[in-house]
């Protein structure tokens, strides 16, 4: 009776977390996943080892364990655990101001409108949030453009 009401339970999680996703990015629901089968696999292994099948476990373990490892440096979770990794600081409350849009796209003040989409163009490729970069810096990367360019020149493009 107490699978029956914790399968139910787990389904009913697992249901309302679907509309967490409806709003996730593809790279996000991947490294979700991920997670989600690395700590099966733990769990798997703990499970093994309890019922007295070290020898399955240790040899899963050694498989999967430079998997999890590198998996783990990689995310956003290992920041919080390495000494003198500094998160990002949040956003200002007040608007960019042009020093700020300079520096971030490094450029030096008076760039042309050419050197600024250049910078953008370069930036965006390394930090646009579908090839795994941060959602954050790439706001912030479109909005120096948008504080140098004006909000309407800076999404028209201009082929020359």
């Amino acid at each position: 009776m107490i699978w029956l009401v914790l399968g139910g339970f787990t389904l009913f999680l697992l249901l309302g977390g679907l509309r967490a996703f409806e709003r996730a990015s593809v790279t996000t629901i991947k490294s979700f996943l991920l997670w989600v089968l690395a700590l099966g696999g733990i769990s798997l292994a703990l499970m093994l080892v309890l019922t007295g099948r070290e020898g399955v476990a240790l040899a899963a373990l050694t498989f999967a364990g430079p998997v999890i490892w590198n998996r783990f440096r990689a995310s956003h979770w290992a920041a919080a655990f390495s000494p003198g990794a500094a998160a990002p600081p949040p956003p200002s409350g007040g608007p960019m101001s042009r020093d700020d849009a300079y520096q971030i796209l490094g450029l030096n003040p008076g760039a042309t409108e050419a050197e600024i989409r250049a910078a953008h163009r370069r930036l965006m490729r390394a930090a646009h949030p579908d090839t795994g970069g941060s959602d954050w810096l790439a706001a912030r990367i479109n909005q120096a453009r948008d504080v140098l360019l004006g909000p309407a020149r800076s999404r028209t493009r201009r082929w020359s």
